[in-house]
């Protein structure tokens, strides 16, 4: 499967899906369950599993759809956020929707748009919710976005399985400022009698979800890692959680529906997984750099470890680091940053961000660590300028960050 679209960047659909920062976050069910009475409710008779957590969703969810392809199954999948192109965010198999496609069913999703108000976002589900009704999938795999009890995904009404990703402190101005309050926004799309596969999650979390699945009477399966002879087609010790994850639904969706999911198609389809932008070799101007798009204190966590697997706590890192201004930057570089490291900060193209002022206020301690650019390509030049570091920089912060530079070709992945 292509990840990413060969006709990126030229797909624009500022005329119909405005820039979601600019409507504004605006979370509700009741304008989506509108919009899909209107439409009739499309593809309300596929089953879906819906993958919700902090961090780790698109992979569970990439793993998942792979292990139904593998196992000779139809898997629709959408996802959130995409990286170059609209049309990632939909897809049958290893197709993505056309630009032409999309296009034609936002334009005739336009007086359902109208009368009900709906986001972009809740466009977009709309959208591939129609889609999909046309090409009848065996499965749906919904990738929520930010949410779980008001997120678009949940309006499906046949979530007969949910994948439960790690969960962490990240859109507190939305969900909560506590991680219970987050965990219980995010449990409370549990349908009644469903399924409910997680990974480990931080004791407050795991409270949260067992009282909900008990209160839904659901049933809750807790999930290890997987063993390292399992291959994973995407880098980095946190996936054996994620594909564990995604290894469980599988097994219930195989008993669930009667359709044979042997442990060799999810073998397959776990070994072809790819999901770019996350722990991602790519390549500036012949130099290679890793990317990835952590983007909040668990997930820059969760990037600490994998770099004490490839460099010396005491060996120097050099960080290009773009951080949109409502994140919990602070914390975030004092997971990253190492005594020896240094990292440029740079602003996440067209989105408030944090400056390199700021953050060394925030964080004193580190400012001697923290150096400014105007953008990634400014920040590389120094260092080559300075002599290119023997561990390779590591661009994160945002995949709006990483959609920009591959986009702008200023990066091109392997």
């Amino acid at each position: 499967m292509n990840p990413l679209p060969s006709d990126s960047g030229r797909d624009d659909l500022t005329d119909l899906l405005p820039r979601f920062d600019i409507r504004g976050m605006d979370l509700s069910l009741e304008r989506m369950q509108e919009a899909l009475r209107t439409l009739q409710h499309p593809a309300a008779a596929i089953p879906a599993v819906q993958v919700v957590g902090t961090n780790g969703k698109g992979s569970i969810a990439c793993f998942i759809h792979h292990g139904l392809m593998a196992a000779g199954l139809r898997s629709g999948l959408t996802i959130s956020p995409h990286l170059l192109s609209w049309c990632e965010r939909i897809r049958m198999n290893d197709r993505l929707i056309t630009i032409e496609e999309l296009r034609c069913l936002l334009l005739s999703l336009q007086p359902v748009v109208t009368s009900c108000r709906l986001t972009p976002f809740e466009q977009l589900i709309c959208a591939a919710l129609v889609h999909f009704e046309a090409e009848r999938p065996d499965w749906l795999v919904l990738e929520a976005g930010l949410g779980g009890r008001l997120d678009a995904t949940t309006a499906h009404p046949h979530r007969r399985l949910v994948a439960v990703g790690p969960v962490g402190l990240d859109h507190r101005e939305h969900l909560g400022a506590t991680l219970e309050a987050i965990a219980a926004e995010k449990a409370a799309a549990i349908p009644p009698g469903s399924h409910v596969v997680s990974a480990a999650q931080p004791p407050e979390v795991r409270q949260v979800l067992e009282r909900t699945v008990s209160a839904m009477d659901a049933s809750l399966r807790w999930v290890e890692p997987l063993a390292k002879d399992w291959t994973l087609g995407l880098p980095g010790e946190l996936q054996r959680s994620n594909a564990a994850v995604a290894r469980a639904a599988l097994e219930w969706m195989g008993c669930d529906s009667g359709k044979d999911i042997s442990d060799e198609a999810m073998r397959e389809g776990f070994a072809a997984a790819r999901w770019p932008g996350r722990l991602q070799w790519m390549h500036w101007q012949g130099q290679s750099v890793r990317v990835d798009g952590a983007h909040n204190p668990p997930a820059a966590a969760a990037l600490a470890s994998e770099r004490c697997r490839w460099l010396a706590a005491d060996q120097a890192q050099s960080w290009v680091l773009a951080i949109q201004a409502h994140k919990q930057a602070p914390a975030m570089l004092k997971h990253l940053l190492q005594p020896n490291d240094q990292a440029w900060i740079i602003p996440v193209p067209e989105h408030r961000s944090w400056s390199l002022e700021q953050l060394q206020l925030e964080v004193p301690d580190l400012a001697h660590q923290l150096r400014g650019a105007a953008d990634a390509t400014e920040a590389l030049n120094q260092l080559e300028h300075e002599g290119w570091p023997q561990a390779a920089p590591v661009v994160a912060g945002s995949l709006y960050l990483i959609g920009h530079l591959l986009e702008t070709h200023q990066l091109q992945a392997e």
